[in-house]
């Protein structure tokens, strides 16, 4: 066998991308030469690695077994890189994130001074809705995850970073009735639902069933902008994060409506597989997380307060 680290390069992310377009993209080639290079790796085995069905890529059992492989190579390959950086007394190497969406309104924040003070991190963080963060999670593929609502299916550590505060929002237009701003609001009023398995839904849902509240759910939507769009347009109202509103709050867009028991109180937090073997770099950042956090909060959010008391 003659393959090349390039080859491997291209079939994993390949299969990671379960498509021959969308990892070409990632590797910035064209869909005829990562077409190449898959092929020249596959014809050095007797067994077939992939297989496209209709216009679906599929791969094999052995192209799993390979896969894993190859990740592997690529793994020390990286390895030998950073190594050589640490000899030097510089930190390298990667950092994996996957963050659920609204913690995208979070993460950057403490990320921010980590990659100043080490320059050759690499950050790979991936936004995305709450399945497909566990799904990266169960998978081994990042080093943290960032959720308000943990799975309870995987045994892992936590680090609580900050609080989440959940407050119902409106329309800078809606004009919510003296009825209707009672303890019935959820009752009488259209409310924007986010979609099952989200950590905002999760965190309502709690609170509407201690309650014993059966709120009149008017729409469910996949993403924290597509409320906040659909708020502001008055279709209903809805319980968001208070962090993923300060600009639409300062625009004057939307309006926080107080109501006994709200707002919603959870925490972000950073979690990860117990038996994982963290990294130096994956190690560092919880350091400094954990060393950071009250500076990152009185620097960035501390407009938290000043919200909710005023509301």
């Amino acid at each position: 066998m003659n393959f090349t680290l390039h080859q491997l390069k291209v079939f994993t992310t390949i299969v990671e991308n379960s498509s021959i377009t969308k990892a070409a993209v990632e590797l910035n080639m064209t869909q005829p030469a990562a077409s190449i290079q898959l092929k020249n790796f596959q014809d050095q085995f007797d067994i077939s690695l992939s297989e496209v069905v209709g216009r679906q890529f599929y791969v094999t059992d052995f192209g799993k077994e390979i896969y894993q492989i190859a990740r592997d190579i690529l793994n020390k390959t990286e390895e030998i890189q950073y190594k050589t950086e640490a000899f030097k007394g510089l930190l390298s190497g990667k950092l994996k994130i996957s963050v659920v969406s609204t913690g995208n309104y979070v993460m950057p924040f403490f990320l921010n001074g980590f990659l100043k003070q080490h320059r050759n991190v690499e950050l790979v963080m991936d936004v995305s809705n709450k399945t497909q963060v566990i799904r990266d999670l169960e998978q081994n593929l990042v080093d943290f995850s960032l959720v308000t609502v943990s799975p309870s299916h995987l045994d892992l550590k936590e680090h609580p970073i900050m609080e989440n505060q959940l407050v119902l929002v409106a329309s800078k237009d809606n004009q919510l009735t003296d009825k209707e701003k009672r303890d019935s609001i959820f009752n009488s009023i259209p409310l924007i639902y986010r979609e099952e398995g989200s950590g905002t839904r999760h965190t309502m849902q709690q609170f509407f069933r201690k309650a014993k509240i059966s709120p009149k759910i008017k729409l469910e939507l996949t993403s924290n902008e597509a409320i906040k769009q659909a708020v502001i347009a008055d279709i209903g109202v809805s319980i968001v994060s208070l962090l993923s509103i300060k600009n639409e709050l300062l625009q004057n867009e939307l309006k926080v409506i107080p109501v006994q028991g709200l707002p919603l109180k959870s925490q972000w937090k950073l979690i990860y597989l117990k038996k994982k073997k963290l990294s130096p770099v994956a190690k560092t950042f919880l350091e400094y997380v954990e060393s950071e956090k009250e500076t990152v909060f009185n620097n960035y959010f501390n407009w938290l307060k000043s919200v909710v008391t005023s509301s």
